[in-house]
């Protein structure tokens, strides 16, 4: 590591290309984004065909935002039809086709897809009236299960089309299946489960998809069009730039900003890391490590409120909270992850002397908040409504769509009319209102951004279907008990293996929906038998609370999935940019969200971590201990302190780290005391100043 990737000035050469990207940069980055995003391989074409796909996608979500005022009794099957007819006009067979052009063959099977969807909207009194359907109308169900699988082949993935295609065989072929595979249905009766009754395709995941998720996706859109992205990445600089490590630590927190709007990890690692990447391995990181930072904290945007990558929404008709409730419940775990990041981030900076950005490059809070903090109020409102009002998460989105799309003009109108050193016509100039163009783009965008998530949900509802209509999830879950001989430890490891697994093939909310429905009723039953007194403060406060802490456990271990290898699409993204190895940076970025595979554990055996049924003192003392125990982890996995840990100061970090986890008393004050000893007897030994390893030159603190 050459001085000069240490010099301050060096590093913040980027900082001045901050206000826009190359057009090589931009192209490299369309790469990475068609390589690790599947979402972004879809058809770019600017003739007329172009405009009619637009039209369509603005269509979808006016019909949308018209069923949150007056809902339709048909929105299900119309929204998964404009769905489909979207993606085989969207989204070629292949990702190496042609992309400025429509096969006719698409454009046959959008058609009988949307077509048999439509089936559906125009029958459904008869449909629901009847008790025996017509061998055409399971027919129809049959290419519209085939064809529904082929858009989620092509706009998610290969995986999650096997994982529900091997459930649908288990349903078909029930009979000749082995111990707790076996069942006993018809295809038709099959058939008509998936398709036509609410515990398949159509089930609760495409309600909540209906109902808030498409309505949250939107709002991002109209969040993004305002500038807020680039107003996130200013304000990071502005509070971390010019910090010890200073590039790292705007990546984490900017990701945190980016995520509380966006639950697209790679989107996001590439959005955010095209900036913060290469100013970090400027800076002297390592470029792997560089790549990781970047793809820890853009995974945790799917954990950070209000919208976590849209499972929330799911939890909400999954376990019968309120979503303020859920939101609420996520703080503090979210909150515990960005920091165990910085934690390990700023060991990382003082390990090899990397200083912060000269303070003079930084642009000023003050400033930024005074020219751009406008941009923060649809956030704001959205989560006060949210969590300080009774009204629901579908009007909170509508709430923040409306300010997102006006907050431009306000702002222009408050420059005029409150005196400042500005003409009227430099106001003028600058006004930053949306135009019609933007909102019809913004429309556009929504439909578009709903097509994963919403295919997601489908296709998940055919694997909640076929254990439904089998009831293998049960067995499954007994198996797993029995596997584990009753230990809730034992159980709850194998629940974070099942979720990674899944998670590395499969998109979150489908995650989330198949986890869940199998394992999370397990762990609670486990947690009644190992946890009685937890479950019993729990239900004190409502049955539902039971279930939030199974849930949440599932929810994580799904997502961390994008930055554990071997597919750890995150981290891939991440190297891309930082032209590192992959997989050296998607265990670095494992190493960095160690939070992630501990935090679970913890609010399974203190849901006072959620923030249910604990004093608001409790709360403050769990997560001041929780910190602590966090760098203590930090420091064994850094090895460092103020100089090099040895291996007994080492092992004394990693005990002490985890005693202050665990939230009883005992355990803090032991855990406490082994943090302290560590810090003094290093300190001692350094006399106070930091040693970096890459320099012999003692520094101040």
């Amino acid at each position: 590591m050459t001085d000069n990737l240490k010099d301050p000035a060096v590093a913040s050469e980027p900082i001045a290309a901050a206000g826009g990207i190359t057009e090589e940069m931009q192209k490299e980055l369309d790469e990475i984004m068609l390589k690790y995003d599947r979402e972004s391989t879809y058809r770019r074409l600017s003739d007329y065909r172009g405009t009619i796909i637009a039209v369509i996608a603005i269509i979808f979500s006016l019909i949308q935002l018209y069923h949150t005022f007056n809902p339709l009794p048909y929105i299900r099957p119309l929204h998964v039809g404009f769905v489909m007819l979207l993606s085989f006009l969207l989204y070629p067979a292949k990702k190496s086709m042609r992309k400025d052009t429509i096969p006719w063959y698409d454009v046959a099977l959008a058609v009988i897809a949307f077509g048999v969807c439509m089936y559906q909207v125009i029958n459904l009194k008869n449909l629901n009236a009847r008790l025996r359907l017509q061998d055409y109308e399971r027919i129809l169900a049959i290419i519209g299960i085939v064809l529904l699988l082929e858009a989620t082949r092509r706009v998610v993935g290969l995986p999650i089309v096997i994982i529900a295609s091997t459930f649908i065989l288990i349903a078909l072929f029930g009979k000749y299946m082995p111990g707790f595979l076996k069942s006993n249905n018809s295809w038709k009766r099959i058939v008509e489960h998936l398709w036509y009754d609410q515990e398949g395709v159509f089930g609760t995941a495409i309600g909540a998809c209906t109902t808030f998720i498409f309505l949250f996706i939107l709002f991002g859109a109209f969040l993004e069009k305002t500038g807020v992205g680039e107003f996130f990445i200013d304000l990071a600089n502005a509070l971390t730039g010019a910090s010890r490590g200073g590039p790292a630590k705007v990546a984490v927190v900017s990701s945190a900003l980016f995520g509380t709007v966006s639950g697209s990890s790679v989107a996001n690692t590439v959005g955010t890391g095209s900036f913060t990447i290469p100013m970090m391995k400027r800076m002297g990181y390592r470029p792997q490590f560089a790549g990781a930072v970047e793809a820890a904290a853009s995974t945790g945007g799917q954990i950070m409120p209000p919208v976590m990558g849209a499972a929330a929404f799911l939890m909400v008709d999954s376990i019968g909270l309120p979503y303020g409730q859920i939101i609420k419940a996520a703080v503090i775990p979210a909150m515990l992850y960005f920091a165990g990041i910085l934690l390990i981030v700023d060991l990382e900076s003082k390990k090899h002397n990397l200083l912060g950005l000269p303070k003079d490059k930084m642009p000023k809070v003050r400033t930024l908040m005074s020219e751009r903090g406008h941009l923060m109020a649809p956030l704001a409102i959205i989560i006060y409504v949210l969590v300080g009002t009774s009204l629901t998460p579908a009007f909170a989105a509508l709430i923040g769509i409306a300010v997102a799309a006006v907050i431009g003009y306000v702002k222009t109108l408050i420059d005029l009319l409150v005196p400042n050193d500005r003409s009227i016509e430099t106001v003028l100039n600058q006004r930053s209102g949306l135009k019609i163009k933007d909102y019809l783009e913004c429309l556009e965008a929504g439909a578009r951004g709903t097509l994963s998530v919403a295919l997601a949900c489908a296709t998940s509802g055919v694997v909640s279907g076929v254990i439904t209509v089998t009831g293998i999830g049960a067995r499954i879950g007994d198996g797993f008990t029995r596997l584990a001989g009753g230990n809730l430890m034992l159980l709850l490891f194998f629940t974070m293996i099942t979720s990674i697994i899944l998670g590395m093939g499969v998109p979150t909310t489908a995650n989330y929906i198949i986890t869940s429905s199998v394992m999370a009723p397990v762990v609670i039953k486990a947690m009644a038998a190992s946890l009685p007194e937890v479950v019993a403060g729990l239900e004190a406060v409502g049955s539902a609370y039971v279930k939030l802490p199974a849930h949440m456990f599932t929810f994580y271990f799904g997502i961390v999935a994008d930055i554990t290898p071997p597919v750890c699409l995150a981290a891939m993204a991440g190297a891309a940019i930082a032209k590192a190895d992959p997989m050296k940076t998607g265990f670095e970025a494992t190493r960095l969200a160690i939070a992630a595979f501990i935090i679970p554990y913890m609010f399974i055996f203190s849901p006072q971590l959620l923030m249910v049924n604990a004093p608001w003192y409790t709360v403050i003392r769990m997560m001041c201990t929780a910190l602590l125990g966090m760098y203590g982890v930090a420091m064994f996995l850094q090895k460092f302190y103020m100089s090099r840990l040895n291996i007994i100061q080492q092992v004394m970090a990693l005990a002490g780290g985890l005693l202050l986890i665990d939230p009883g008393l005992v355990t803090d004050i032991i855990g406490l005391g082994l943090i302290a000893v560590v810090i003094v007897w290093n300190r001692i030994q350094t006399k106070g100043k930091i040693i970096p390893i890459d320099n012999a030159k003692p520094l101040t603190t």
